[in-house]
């Protein structure tokens, strides 16, 4: 899978996971993220996907000040409802980078290592999201503010094109590097302005 060398730029998330320690997933159970890892989720690059990255990474940064962030050990509260625009895409990366789930995900080993009942859309909450430390109920919340960082009023013109089929060759590629170049933009230039993602203790 060949991705664009921007994505390797980009910064990086180290959690532990216990659970992965236990099993001799990763030594020492610390796992490290970039942002292809969640491209290869999600199945595409786009501000959505950026920006879920982004914002998880800035929260436990916030969260785990003194420590490495636990993963499967973190509640997380999203306002938006889970079927309504991009939050099923959003909330997929939040969950590989923390673990949390509603009730899909590994239900335990006995009375440990569970990661049900972690993640909760529709929260009565101000913020964009909500991430809570299990063992000490402390929480930040975290807001993506991605009209910070616009598009290209060029790749409006061309996305209805390309999706009808009536671009060009050339008028695709300009769209596909146009649309990669806010992403870029995010994850470089962006990646810790807390204009574009606010986290609040």
């Amino acid at each position: 899978m060949q991705l664009p060398d921007f994505f390797e730029a980009g910064p990086r998330l180290r959690v532990f996971d216990p659970l992965a320690e236990f099993l001799g997933a990763a030594r020492s159970g610390v796992i490290d993220y970039g942002y292809a890892d969640v491209v290869k989720l999600a199945g595409h690059s786009c501000p959505t996907v950026a920006s879920a990255y982004l914002l998880t990474r800035a929260a436990l940064t916030a969260l785990y000040p003194q420590a490495m962030p636990e993963r499967g050990a973190i509640r997380v509260e999203l306002r938006g409802q889970r079927l309504d625009g991009v939050n099923g895409v959003f909330a997929n990366v939040v969950s590989l980078l923390t673990g949390a789930t509603e009730d899909t995900g590994f239900k335990g080993i006995g009375s440990f290592f569970d990661r049900r009942q972690l993640l909760f859309f529709g929260a009565d909450i101000r913020a964009q999201m909500r991430l809570t430390r299990v063992d000490t109920a402390q929480h930040v919340d975290a807001t993506a503010h991605l009209e910070q960082v616009p598009g290209q009023a060029r790749t409006f013109q061309l996305l209805p094109r390309c999706l009808g089929d009536s671009a060009s060759a050339d008028e695709q590629a300009e769209f596909r590097a146009l649309w990669q170049a806010r992403v870029k933009s995010l994850l470089i230039d962006h990646a810790d302005d807390p204009a574009v993602f606010e986290v609040r203790a």
